[in-house]
């Protein structure tokens, strides 16, 4: 180990202690960063953010719902996937390049939608769509971003999709969705996963009740139609959301006027899978919110199998869900999905560097996919199936594809 080495490491060590970060007052954190050239994997960069970032502000990005269990399983279900990689394979020229709904990209992973960024950095959502276009990849907007959609769009230096919540009635619901379009987002990702507030209780001990800590405004005030009345207290004291009352009809509605691809985003079921598909979804997105919602459901990594068999290739399967490594996504699209979102590293990256990070942390995970790739005798992505991959306790791998 150099120097450079031990110093860098011992600031990492530091940025998680609670004894450094009471100390930090009279003092820049600046002159304690380390370069961010000397970060060498996107676990690092999660230290240095939460040092730099105030204790509301990371335990809302961070934290999970009730025990985090659902949150750490998400990280365990890739332990139990192993490679079966493949030798004297021509891999000298690599690939990452894919077609995802009529347009081309360079990579299969793309910035999760994640809400209120300037939690994170004061430029917020403009830096990470600005990271996300050195990267050359895709930013899928949240509906709770920090900054407005048309404020967005135009710091965007390459394709956008917007991610909606719907609500507070149809027809914000229907004006949120227009100006996303107007403001240039390609695609629009329907968040379904979200019927009631959840309990997150990193969030409930500091004292921050409305699920998003005081000082963020959403990019569309959530305004409700004078038609509409106002929603009955509930029995169980639970914070209901608009969509509580939605069923699949509501999403034949929104096929019928949104004139762009529309995507589920949290499918965890082959039965849900194919109902998507028999009511027009062009595509799914396997997730379980990051943990922040329902606990006690699978890892994302462990459910995909049955969904991508169920969908059977009539429509992509993209998947979230505890992504931090160039493996990790490597063993995702040896599964079936056609691309990986990353929610919480970029938010890291941006964090702790800014729109630089968010791009250096893109980059490693690219360079760690190709590396995977190149190790494992799969040049490209459409030379990637299951026989690259067992999963413990399904027995016997599949047959490997002749080449």
């Amino acid at each position: 180990m150099t120097r450079r080495d031990a110093a860098r490491n011992l600031f990492l060590w530091m940025c998680g202690s609670p004894l450094v970060r009471g100390q930090q007052q009279g003092h820049t954190l600046a002159e304690r960063l380390p370069n961010i050239e000397d970060l060498v994997n996107v676990f690092e960069f999660e230290p240095v953010a939460r040092a730099r970032i105030p204790r509301n502000s990371y335990d809302f990005i961070a934290g999970g719902v009730d025990d985090e269990w659902t949150l750490e399983r998400n990280r365990e279900g890739f332990r139990r996937i192993t490679f079966r990689p493949r030798m004297l394979v021509d891999v000298s020229r690599l690939d990452l390049s894919l077609e995802l709904f009529g347009r081309k990209l360079e990579m299969p992973i793309l910035i999760a939608p994640t809400a209120a960024h300037q939690l994170a950095h004061p430029d917020g959502e403009l830096a990470t769509v600005r990271g996300a276009g050195a990267a050359k990849t895709v930013m899928v907007v949240s509906s709770n971003a920090s900054y407005p959609i048309e404020k967005i769009g135009a710091a965007a230096t390459s394709p956008f999709w917007f991610q909606l919540y719907a609500g507070p009635d149809e027809e914000g619901t229907r004006e949120r969705v227009e100006r996303a379009l107007a403001s240039g987002a390609l695609l629009v990702c329907l968040t379904v996963d979200t019927q009631y507030n959840s309990h997150r209780e990193r969030l409930l001990r500091n004292r921050i009740s409305s699920g998003t800590p005081p000082g963020v405004s959403a990019q569309t005030p959530a305004r409700r139609s004078p038609r509409q009345a106002a929603q009955p207290p509930n029995p169980y004291r639970l914070g209901q959301q608009f969509t509580a009352t939605l069923t699949w009809s509501f999403f034949d509605q929104l096929r019928s006027w949104v004139k762009a691809p529309l995507i589920i985003k949290g499918i965890l079921t082959p039965e849900d899978a194919r109902l998507a598909i028999e009511h027009g979804a062009d595509g799914i997105v396997v997730s379980n919110h990051g943990g922040r919602y329902l606990e006690a459901t699978p890892s994302t990594i462990e459910v995909l199998p049955a969904i991508v068999d169920a969908v059977a290739g009539k429509i992509p399967v993209l998947i979230d869900g505890g992504f931090r490594r160039g493996t990790d996504v490597l063993k995702a699209l040896a599964i079936g999905a056609k691309a990986v979102l990353v929610g919480r590293p970029p938010l890291w990256g941006l964090g702790a560097y800014g729109q630089a990070g968010v791009s250096r942390v893109l980059s490693m995970l690219e360079t760690e996919l190709a590396l995977a790739m190149g190790l494992s005798g799969r040049p490209n992505l459409a030379s990637i199936d299951r026989s690259l991959i067992r999963i413990d306790g399904q027995g016997a791998p599949a047959p490997p594809t002749v080449r």
